[in-house]
């Protein structure tokens, strides 16, 4: 299902802006990424948190205009958009919800279809093609996002729609499960730190960018800690999805051991990601939402955590 080409719009999300001359020296005191890495050919993700370390959002992000544009959960926009708003006073830089400004469809297997519109997007992750008010991103082998102006919506739907069958937003959401990008959502706020969702093997996560909200507790993590939390993908025989934030326990452990993040249905099962405590995932005997519950398989991811290649970014 997941691997057919097809089109969807990405109504999940919203579009956070953040304009102005200051904009990139504000954001790199503040964001996960290192914003001297994006240019108008490579886009990244990042995450935004606490002082304590704690992600209050995760967003794909891209340079636009006069700043940049952070495509995140849309009930996360709001109060990320608060709190940034208040270590912006004395930059010279502008925080809005673009939301209603822009469309953004995810396309899958669909290379063909962006050529069409003057759009060659190389293979790499996180590349980005550009023709005239049009963004292409590069989210995963196979995978990409597709940015316009909002009044281009209708356009593009019609000439995507001549070269591709139009799916829905869970078929995009299987192949984010797959690919192994966990995602911060209402339930999950101020949960995590970056690296239990592998954000740091995505490339969301700069060692080498110097401070930012939240940064020692991360550089910690990664340079003296031992991960006991990581991102797992498992499968699940159910029919309902699980809501992210749904515990999953381990009898062998008597306790809860991790939170779904993400969840989508696949062509005879459940897929989803979950950060799991690392001994109870290598014990295997997991259940979803109690001691009793549904049993999880664990599945593959395409990645491998690597500290070392990671903390050279």
């Amino acid at each position: 299902m997941a691997d057919s080409a097809f089109f969807c719009t990405l109504s999940h999300e919203g579009v956070l802006a953040v304009r102005g001359v200051d904009a990139g020296k504000f954001l790199q005191g503040q964001l996960t990424c290192n914003l001297n890495y994006l240019s108008d050919t490579r886009a990244s993700l990042g995450a935004r948190c606490t002082q304590k370390g704690r992600m209050q959002s995760s967003f794909r992000i891209v340079l636009e205009g006069d700043g940049v544009l952070m495509a995140m959960a849309s009930e996360l926009l709001e109060p990320q958009l608060a709190d940034l708003k208040k270590y912006a006073v004395f930059s010279k830089s502008k925080l809005t919800d673009e939301s209603p400004a822009w469309v953004r469809f995810g396309l899958e297997n669909a290379d063909t279809a962006l050529s069409e519109l003057g759009l060659e997007l190389p293979a790499d992750t996180d590349s980005v093609a550009r023709q005239e008010s049009l963004i292409a991103i590069r989210v995963s082998p196979g995978r990409a996002e597709l940015w316009a102006r909002a009044e281009q919506a209708e356009t593009l739907r019609t000439r995507l729609g001549a070269e591709l069958a139009e799916g829905d937003l869970n078929r995009w959401l299987l192949g984010q499960v797959r690919a192994g990008i966990g995602q911060v959502m209402p339930a999950t706020r101020e949960l995590f730190i970056p690296q239990m969702l592998n954000l740091q093997a995505v490339g969301g996560v700069s060692f080498k960018k110097g401070c930012y909200t939240g940064q020692e507790i991360v550089a910690r993590m990664q340079y003296l800690g031992k991960l006991k939390r990581r991102l797992y993908r498992l499968q699940l025989d159910a029919s309902e999805l699980p809501e992210p934030g749904t515990p999953l326990f381990s009898p062998t452990h008597g306790s809860s051991i991790g939170e779904v993040v993400i969840a989508a249905h696949a062509e005879r099962n459940i897929e989803l990601l979950a950060v799991l405590q690392a001994e109870a995932a290598g014990d295997g005997n997991l259940h979803l939402g109690a001691l009793e519950g549904p049993a999880l398989q664990l599945l593959d991811l395409p990645y491998e955590l690597d500290r070392d290649r990671e903390i050279q970014r």
